[in-house]
């Protein structure tokens, strides 16, 4: 398991138990009736702070990917999700043509390109 992924579960971790807070503090009995907008606030915080650490970053891996993989073409050397590293010999509609091996041949799903060679991979978890 990569460590973005177990700081990700941590995070996930300390928001739902500050949920389960802010729930107990909201509707304790014998609490008085606040206002609305006093319930709204922290989930509003919650919901900004999940935005800035995860999903905006997510999406901005997500469109890098997706622009190397249009912009993908003959010659290129890439890695596979699955781990199979290739050199583009053809690329069609939605299907890579990769050369894995001396007369070894094989057609992958766009979706399936993980990144350049010798990269990062931009896709995927993390």
């Amino acid at each position: 398991m990569a460590s973005s992924d177990v700081w990700l579960e941590a995070l996930a971790r300390k928001v739902d138990e500050m949920n389960h807070v802010i729930y107990l503090l909201a509707f304790a009995e014998g609490a008085p009736a606040g206002s609305l907008l006093q319930g709204i606030v922290p989930m509003l915080l919650i919901f900004a702070i999940f935005y800035f650490l995860l999903i905006a970053p997510m999406r901005k891996r997500q469109k890098a990917l997706q622009k190397l993989v249009d912009s993908m073409k003959k010659g290129d050397k890439v890695v596979t999700n699955g781990g199979l590293y290739g050199t583009v010999v053809a690329v069609e509609d939605k299907v890579v043509i990769l050369k894995v091996a001396d007369n070894v041949k094989i057609r992958v799903a766009k979706s399936a390109i993980g990144g350049l060679e010798g990269q990062e991979p931009q896709g995927g978890k993390g």
